[in-house]
């Protein structure tokens, strides 16, 4: 395999953010890609074999063309332009950094950072109703809060309901002090954060005081029709299907329903059956219902948490798999049990007498 030499050039304003602190993400490159690269001067000399040459050029190029339209270029970026280059979908970093949905109280514009997160996105556009099951730290809530907090700006609703089950996650709180609302409020802390970072503290409380968002636990839905409103399941991997037949028919005209959760983070009690589960089994056929399924690839937390998520999996494949080989020979015994109980001795057989 032939080693060969190339040039990238630069721009001096965005190489500290393209190479990192102390060229962090230059040595990650290197690392993945099995490349030499050397930057002076607002040049970025690569050394390597043709093939990874090409890739570190396209990984480069499209990280400074991020940089270029203002990013902040994390890890994240660095992390997913370089899993890209893996597959010919490499360009299309750029086409999701367009789609901005919305901008945060501090003028930060809100978008999809992968693929699976675009899908998410174009689906939630689309359809009526539409479930993100995917890990923890894959933008599930916050991405569907962007999209409702700029719906009701545009007036194409009149109100947001922000709804999740009232469950401990494994433990329990015990009774908590202080009248209803403040009794809930723990459950629904990770709603109240999205929507304080995209729509401000005061724009909520001005507009919750007129009943244009509501947050509440899910079984305050009960009886209710809700019209004109987008509406957020969050954690429905901790409903009943009973609870979410009732959420899924609460749905009125001109509504929109976005459903998230996790269904490897189940908080309710053991061997009882999630609502989400049967949803999806039962929903699979309809056609204005999408079902977007983000990956450990899609998270955009720490890179940490990414391993944590892909070593969860891994680990409950293997409990699967050996549950499954354990299961295996016990139908097995049980099979040629019931055929030896079932034929008698010269069962069958013609006696002569």
């Amino acid at each position: 395999m032939s080693v060969i030499e190339t040039m990238i050039d630069i721009p001096a304003e965005h190489e500290k953010n393209v190479c990192g602190q102390f060229d962090t993400y230059l040595k990650k490159i290197e690392r993945t890609l099995h490349v030499t690269m050397i930057a002076r001067d607002g040049e970025i000399k690569i050394i390597g074999p043709e093939q990874t040459i090409g890739q570190a050029k396209s990984v480069f190029n499209n990280l400074i063309e991020l940089s270029r339209r203002g990013n902040t270029i994390t890890e994240q970026n660095v992390d997913y332009a370089l899993s890209l280059s893996f597959t010919e979908k490499d360009g299309q970093i750029l086409e999701i950094d367009k789609d901005i949905i919305c901008r945060t109280i501090t003028g930060k514009p809100v978008k999809p950072k992968t693929l699976g997160q675009k899908n998410y996105v174009d689906s939630i556009r689309k359809k009526m109703i539409v479930f993100g099951i995917g890990p923890a730290g894959t933008g599930k809530t916050y991405l569907a809060m962007a999209m409702a907090i700029q719906a009701f700006k545009n007036g194409d609703v009149g109100r947001i309901i922000l709804t999740r089950p009232a469950i401990e996650a494994g433990e329990k709180l015990g009774f908590l002090p202080g009248d209803l609302q403040s009794k809930i409020d723990p459950y629904l802390r990770p709603l109240y954060d999205a929507l304080y970072q995209i729509m401000g503290a005061e724009a909520y409380l001005h507009n919750s005081e007129k009943g244009l968002i509501e947050v509440a636990p899910l079984a305050y839905m009960r009886g209710r029709t809700l019209d004109n409103a987008y509406i957020i399941l969050d954690e429905a991997q901790n409903t009943t299907p009973a609870q979410m037949k009732m959420f899924l028919t609460r749905i009125g005209f001109g509504s929109k329903v976005i459903v998230t959760g996790d269904r490897t983070q189940k908080d309710l009690p053991s061997g009882a059956v999630s609502g989400l589960d049967t949803a999806l089994k039962v929903l699979k056929k309809i056609d204005d219902i999408g079902f977007c399924y983000l990956t450990s690839s899609d998270v955009v937390r720490h890179p940490l948490v990414q391993k944590i998520v892909q070593a969860y999996d891994a680990y409950e494949q293997k409990n699967e798999q050996r549950n499954e080989q354990r299961n295996e020979p016990r139908n097995e015994q049980k099979g040629s049990g019931s055929e030896k109980r079932g034929r008698r001795p010269g069962a069958g057989m013609y006696r002569e007498r």
